[in-house]
């Protein structure tokens, strides 16, 4: 059965740090795309970074460039999630997701979604 399971979600106070992990079972992440997204309440889920399979890019929103780091580490299959420099507006439900063919803004085009980790930014 392939799964994605997020973890590493929480509270934490303006200004802290938090790692996101993104689980995959069932296939090997190295051959997907895989793409962190989140949804606040009311709001749209948004994408937030992701990183290719097909050229080894990495993108991140405008929002937060240089304070969040994607990253794969392909022997524990796992891609991370680094948020430093955490706002209040940086809260939400995170969701990994993975697609084949590179990374996509299009929500609806990711074959694979993890349950999702809140992560609450506030003091």
């Amino acid at each position: 059965q392939l799964q994605l399971v997020e973890s590493g979600g929480g509270l934490v106070q303006p200004g802290g740090s938090l790692r996101l992990s993104c689980a995959a079972s069932g296939f090997t992440l190295n051959y997907y795309a895989i793409g962190w997204f989140r949804q606040a309440p009311g709001k749209e889920r948004e994408g937030v970074s992701c990183i290719s399979n097909t050229d080894g890019n990495l993108y991140y929103r405008d929002s937060v460039k240089g304070r969040f780091t994607i990253s794969r580490d392909s022997a524990k299959n796992t891609v991370y999630l680094q948020m430093n420099s955490l706002q209040p507006e940086d809260t939400a439900v995170y969701y990994c997701a993975a697609r084949k063919g590179g990374c996509s803004v299009y929500v609806s085009s990711y074959d694979y979604w993890g349950q999702g980790t809140q992560v609450t930014v506030s003091s």
